[in-house]
C-alpha cells in the first residue's frame, strides 16, 4: 500500500467501524489527506479520510469537516463514524455513486454544478460555524475596507473545484468540507467562476453561469472586483514562491484574464 492507502496500524484503528477490510483503492482525485481510500469491508463500503494526529491546520481541518457534516448533509455524504488515537485521526463517510464533475465549456454537468452552488447558498449558517470567520483572502485585499467586503453570515465551502463537486445518475454532492467558514455569500460563486475560466470558459461566459446564483447576482460589484483582485494577488505571490508548481502560474494567468475582463 502507498502513502495514501491505509497502513496496518490505520486499519486497526478503524476496524471497530469497518470490520475486516477486503479491498482499499485510492479515489481518482484528492490531495489533502495522508490516507484517502475507498474501502470495502465486512461492515460495508466507506470513503475514508485520515491524517496523522499532529497539532496544526490539517488536524483542525478534519475536525471542522467532522463538526460541519450534520449541517451540510445530504448536500454532503453522511459522516458515519470517526476514530482517533495517538497516531491517526480518521473519518468514515457513506460511499456515494458520483464522479468528478466536468467544468468544461461544453459540459453537460454545468446546470448541476450551478445547482450545487445554490444548494450551498441555501444552507443556513450553523451555530458550530459562527466563530469560523473567513480570513484567507484578507491579506491579499488592497486595504482593510476591501477585506471587510469578504465578511458575512453565509456558510462558505471555500474550495470549489471539479474534484469537490460530484455528479451521478442518482444525485450530486459537495465533498471535502475541510475548511468551512463564515463569510460573504459571493465567495463560493466567485471561486466557481474562476475555476470555469481555468477550464476554458471566457470570463463573460463564466459570469453568465454564476449569474444564476442569487448569492452572486445580489452581490455588490465592488465586492466582486475586490475579491477577483485579491485572488490575482494570491496566485501571483504563490506562483512566484513556488515556480516549479506550474498550475499556480496557470491560475495566475486565469485570474489576470478575469481582472482584465472586469476592468474593461
Amino acid at each position: 500500500m502507498n502513502r495514501r492507502l491505509p497502513s496496518a496500524e490505520f486499519l486497526d484503528l478503524i476496524h471497530p467501524y469497518t470490520g475486516d477490510v477486503s479491498d482499499a483503492q485510492p479515489p481518482a482525485r484528492g490531495f489533502s489527506s495522508d490516507v484517502l481510500a475507498l474501502i470495502d469491508a465486512s461492515q460495508g463500503r466507506f470513503f475514508v479520510k485520515g491524517i496523522e494526529n499532529r497539532a496544526g491546520g490539517r488536524r483542525d481541518s478534519l475536525a471542522r469537516e467532522r463538526m460541519i457534516n450534520e449541517a451540510v448533509h445530504p448536500l454532503s455524504p453522511r459522516l458515519l463514524w470517526h476514530a482517533e488515537n495517538d497516531q491517526w485521526i480518521a473519518l468514515g463517510f457513506e460511499l456515494v455513486d458520483g464522479r468528478t464533475s466536468d467544468f468544461g465549456p461544453s459540459s453537460a454537468d454545468l446546470p448541476s454544478i450551478v445547482q450545487l452552488l445554490n444548494r450551498i447558498g441555501g444552507v443556513s449558517l450553523p451555530a458550530v460555524a459562527e466563530d469560523w470567520a473567513e480570513t484567507r483572502w484578507d491579506r491579499f485585499a488592497s486595504d482593510q475596507s476591501d477585506a471587510a467586503l469578504f465578511k458575512g453570515d453565509s456558510l462558505i465551502h471555500g474550495d470549489i473545484n471539479p474534484s469537490n463537486l460530484l455528479v451521478g445518475d442518482a444525485g450530486s454532492w459537495v465533498v471535502d468540507w475541510a475548511w468551512p467558514t463564515r463569510g460573504s455569500a459571493l465567495i463560493d460563486p466567485a471561486l466557481l467562476a474562476l475555476q470555469l475560466i481555468a477550464a476554458g470558459h471566457s470570463p463573460e461566459a463564466a459570469e453568465s453561469w454564476v449569474s444564476q446564483c442569487p448569492a452572486w447576482s445580489k452581490s455588490d460589484p465592488a465586492a466582486i472586483d475586490a475579491f477577483v483582485m485579491a485572488n490575482l494577488r494570491m496566485y501571483r505571490k504563490r506562483a512566484k514562491r513556488f515556480p516549479e508548481q506550474k498550475w499556480l502560474g496557470a491560475m495566475e494567468a486565469t485570474a489576470q484574464a478575469w481582472v482584465d475582463y472586469r476592468q474593461r
